[in-house]
């Protein structure tokens, strides 16, 4: 049963993001700064999903639960990396959205190529340092309560539960200056819905209006998507921990953005319908 359900979302999300990848590359009339963003989103789906997802497919084949120590950093490594970098990818997305409809005549000035390629870097260029400064963290920590991680994949939260030092404070830290970071690009991201839809009421035409929330809308709701997965996983208090919850909420948070976030914006998108 294990087996065949992670085969078949790791699949549904290797053809979903695999069609969106596609579609963008070939279709010139996708090559803007809107598309553009939405590949490297693309991208950072098919990673996360793939660091965790094919070991986990291949132990329950072999019906096995072992991965090695070198294997489980470059896991935490690996997903680290792509959550982090797909936070700071939808924050740009949020400017994107916030120049195109509240300064349009400044768009291609702001919003030029080389603008683009700067700011998609520098987010996976601060997901990459996110990833190892969280990974050299946790794995610099002696583990000595048994080499057992109650998870299908390597999670921080489980392999700090293995340690008996106290320095794991260290790791708690690095924790709460990351939630403070991920807290100012969610603010950023409100405060820039606040603009823009203040500017859509403003727009006369109907017409307008629907074409603008049907470019925003569709972020809107993948931002909600992995923001509530996430913050349940991480905020979910003690009392209620348990083996099965924990596996249902590491589903939620690692298994369903990447499977959902293509069809969520290829299903009210005509330029994307077209080109697929």
């Amino acid at each position: 049963l294990h087996f065949s359900l992670f085969l078949a979302i790791y699949l549904a999300a290797l053809l979903a993001n695999g069609l969106i990848i596609t579609a963008v590359a070939c279709d010139h009339h996708l090559h803007t700064p809107m598309y553009f963003f939405l590949l490297n989103l693309s991208l950072l789906d098919l990673g996360s999903i793939s660091t965790t997802v094919p070991k986990s497919i291949h132990n329950s084949l072999w019906n096995t639960r072992t991965i090695s120590y070198l294997g489980c950093c470059a896991q935490v490594l690996g997903f680290y990396f792509f959550i982090s970098a797909e936070y700071s990818i939808l924050t740009v997305m949020a400017y994107d959205r916030f120049v195109a409809i509240c300064r349009p005549l400044h768009y291609g000035t702001l919003m030029d190529s080389r603008a683009c390629v700067q700011m998609a870097a520098a987010a996976w260029a601060s997901g990459f340092l996110h990833a190892l400064l969280h990974t050299g963290n946790t794995f610099s920590l002696p583990l000595c309560q048994g080499n057992e991680v109650e998870q299908f994949f390597c999670e921080i939260p489980q392999i700090l539960k293995l340690s008996c030092s106290n320095s794991y404070l260290r790791e708690v830290g690095l924790i709460v200056v990351s939630l403070c970071l991920l807290f100012a690009c969610f603010i950023f991201i409100v405060v820039s819905y606040v603009q823009i839809f203040r500017a859509v009421l403003r727009i006369s035409s109907e017409q307008g209006r629907h074409k603008a929330f049907s470019m925003c809308l569709p972020h809107l709701a993948v931002v909600s998507l992995f923001l509530s997965t996430g913050t349940f996983a991480d905020l979910k208090p003690p009392s209620i921990s348990s083996p099965a919850l924990d596996l249902v909420v590491a589903v939620l948070y690692s298994l369903v953005p990447p499977t959902l976030n293509p069809l969520i914006y290829s299903m009210r998108n005509e330029e994307l319908k077209n080109a697929l």
